[in-house]
């Protein structure tokens, strides 16, 4: 269907026959933005509003201290958690709505690692790449600094392949499978069965694929999983973040933060931990209540679409922003860093240039969001919920005007804030 969408008709056209175009409307956007950047921070659920409201209002306000019984509070991470469970294809492991990703990346890790000198105590070996998110090799740099037990980081990079990196010392391999910068895909069963075929563990970070990409945990039989909700879920700013453990672990997985809320019985303030069964025992401390709820909008709509109505037209945006940037943008200054293979990438696309962080700021000032990564990335989050294809072409076109015309160039644009 792209190679048809050769002109902003088409693609208004093609708007018209979209099933997914009515879930535009649950989202609130301002007018006149199109907005490529639901790869950092998901549109606004309108629903969201009214769901804080009434947490705020009639659960906080009115039932005080009671709601933690009346209004479910105590349960509600581990109810959220099952629906993150049902979305990423893991109805078998456990799975709760919690902290952020850089901590349950600490907890699955040291789980992980935990099980592993169970069974392999000779392994000392960590394998994850140079590309991953940073977040998740400081964490892994923390905890080899923390149990300073000769643990070492192996990255996978341009002279490390995964199957060179992953080996008979590898205790656990820390993969995301989305990359945040080139939106490049791992293909999860295949690195799951090398790393298990290995003797290794496997946590795989789902931020940049989980509502946006189809994820089957239990076919893949992977190990541990971790992700953000406030991307493709559409959870708010910060919102929880989740932790998934495979069935297999869940009764002997214990995690290093070992918090009150996942303590057996919480209330009878026992001196000692005794960890509960199931997906509770990876909670740690009280839960952030008003921000659960409202991230649980966004994740219900997540639950209400047909996964693969989403990724086909996931990848006919995508693949229809590629093609009309190399077809109507003269030059070379833009170098395409997402790969073409439909099966190799996420949802987002990017592009290098060399002023890439003054071409998006002018780029955002024509009302087209996107963002940038250094060095040089400019990328473009294609969310197929209040995303369509005339989205897509008029962002091609601001983006050739400010290149043709040189806007970049202006004082404005050269001033880089605290965010990026």
């Amino acid at each position: 269907m792209v190679s048809t969408l050769t002109t902003r008709e088409a693609c208004v056209q093609a708007d018209a026959a979209d099933a997914l175009a009515s879930f535009r409307e649950r989202f609130s956007l301002p007018q006149g933005i199109i907005y490529l950047d639901g790869n950092s921070l998901g549109a606004l659920p309108k629903a969201a509003g009214e769901r804080a409201r009434d947490v705020i209002d009639r659960e906080w306000g009115t039932d005080l201290i009671a709601s933690w019984n009346t209004n479910d509070w105590f349960d509600l991470p581990v109810r959220i958690g099952a629906k993150l469970a049902k979305l990423l294809g893991g109805e078998t492991g456990a799975c709760v709505a919690t902290d952020t990703t850089s901590i349950n990346v600490f907890k699955a890790l040291g789980a992980a690692l935990e099980i592993q000198r169970e069974r392999h105590p000779e392994r000392r070996v960590i394998v994850s790449e140079r590309e991953n998110f940073p977040t998740d090799l400081y964490m892994v740099e923390g905890m080899i600094e923390f149990l300073d037990r000769g643990y070492e980081l192996r990255l996978i990079d341009d002279s490390l392949t995964a199957e060179q990196a992953i080996g008979d010392d590898t205790a656990v391999v820390l993969l995301t499978q989305v990359n945040y910068r080139s939106g490049r895909q791992w293909n999860v069963n295949e690195l799951t069965a090398l790393a298990h075929e290995r003797g290794a563990l496997i946590i795989w970070d789902l931020c940049h694929s989980a509502g946006a990409v189809p994820i089957a945990l239990d076919e893949a039989r992977a190990d541990f999983a971790v992700g953000c909700t406030y991307k493709y879920l559409n959870g708010g700013p910060g919102s929880p973040a989740f932790i998934w453990v495979a069935e297999r672990h869940v009764s002997r997985a214990r995690q290093p933060l070992s918090g009150w809320w996942g303590h057996k019985s919480p209330f009878e303030m026992a001196v000692s931990f005794e960890p509960v069964d199931g997906a509770r025992r990876f909670l740690t401390g009280t839960q952030p209540i008003i921000s659960l709820a409202t991230m649980e909008v966004g994740l219900d709509i997540a639950l209400e679409v047909d996964e693969q109505a989403l990724r086909e037209k996931s990848l006919a945006l995508t693949s229809l922003f590629i093609e009309l940037v190399e077809s109507r943008i003269a030059g070379d200054a833009l170098t395409l860093i997402t790969p073409r293979e439909a099966s190799e990438r996420g949802s987002h696309v990017s592009f290098v240039h060399a002023e890439g962080f003054s071409v998006m700021k002018a780029l955002i000032a024509r009302g087209v969001i996107g963002d940038y990564r250094e060095p040089g990335v400019l990328r473009f989050g294609v969310t197929p919920l209040y995303l369509g294809y005339a989205d897509i072409w008029d962002a091609v076109e601001a983006l050739r005007l400010v290149l043709e015309t040189e806007e970049w160039k202006a004082p404005e644009f050269q001033v880089r804030g605290a965010v990026t």
